[in-house]
């Protein structure tokens, strides 16, 4: 799905939250219209969510239609919506490690992460060579500032939180990932070590979802990072989609649940692990 795609069907499900409850009220588009003193056009526009309304339309639109209890809870959604999406390029604009240093409160704060990735190792979870090859494509693909050695001492740093503290991780990877050859074999092999290595730490749940499993529910997605039940961080490939909204992030729980199901651990997440080294020879 496209950042604009996501956005868009945020807006439209306001869109229709705003139409059920004008309906609910009685009341008629151009009714509520004029009890607003806007044009007709302005309405149509809300609800289907090609304008997004500003937070005085929405204490307009609810107390009108007899709601007025509703508003917090839709300017909420309207401000989630409006700062959901932020472009990687912008994020990256000053460099990678500032884009690294950017999370450091949060993995500081959270105490339970859940990580899907269907497109890398994870980051916590990454060798040094493996990180500086993942950044060095970034900044091949995106013209981003060349500081990766940097941003590489930033994100090695930030992996102590594996080790320190009360927190705990339950990571999910496509088996895929582990024969995806980013930088060469050998830093793959290094990496697919690591991982076998970090897997058995007492914080850290690692899962392999194997290639040929029968997906149900549980079919690829976007990689994210859910942090406790209070934010998504979703990896899309033009930007990064951060989620607040209750009602998403159960969404994404309910995702990773379901994904869970279908992984395995302990012995067979080490055997598909080895057997990815094997297949590097």
């Amino acid at each position: 799905m496209s950042v604009s795609s996501s956005v868009q069907q945020a807006r439209q499900a306001l869109g229709q939250r705003l139409r059920d409850i004008r309906r609910d009220s009685g009341l008629s588009a151009r009714a509520l219209a004029e009890a607003a003193g806007w044009h007709e056009s302005k309405c149509s526009k809300i609800q289907n969510g090609r304008v997004m309304p500003s937070e005085a339309d929405l204490r307009a639109w609810t107390a009108i239609c007899g709601v007025p209890d509703q508003a917090a809870d839709l300017i909420a959604t309207a401000r989630n919506i409006e700062g959901m999406c932020i472009e990687w390029r912008r994020l990256e604009r000053a460099g990678l490690k500032r884009a690294q240093e950017s999370v450091r409160p949060l993995f500081e704060r959270t105490r339970r992460f859940r990580m899907y990735q269907s497109w890398v190792i994870p980051g916590l979870l990454q060798t040094a060579a493996y990180t500086r090859a993942v950044l060095n494509t970034i900044v091949s693909l995106r013209g981003t500032p060349d500081d990766v050695d940097d941003a590489v001492a930033v994100r090695m740093e930030r992996q102590k939180v594996l080790r320190t503290g009360d927190h705990r991780f339950a990571v999910l990877i496509e088996e895929w990932v582990l024969r995806t050859v980013i930088g060469t074999p050998d830093i793959l092999v290094g990496q697919l070590g690591h991982l076998i290595t970090v897997g058995s730490l007492p914080s850290v749940s690692l899962g392999v979802i194997p290639l040929g499993s029968t997906r149900g529910a549980g079919w690829p997605v976007e990689s994210f990072t859910v942090y406790d039940d209070a934010q998504v961080n979703v990896e899309l490939v033009s930007a990064h989609l951060t989620v607040t909204q209750q009602a998403e992030i159960s969404e994404y729980g309910q995702a990773f649940s379901e994904l869970a199901g279908i992984a395995v651990y302990g012995a067979e997440a080490r055997s598909l692990i080895t057997g990815a080294i094997n297949a590097l020879g």
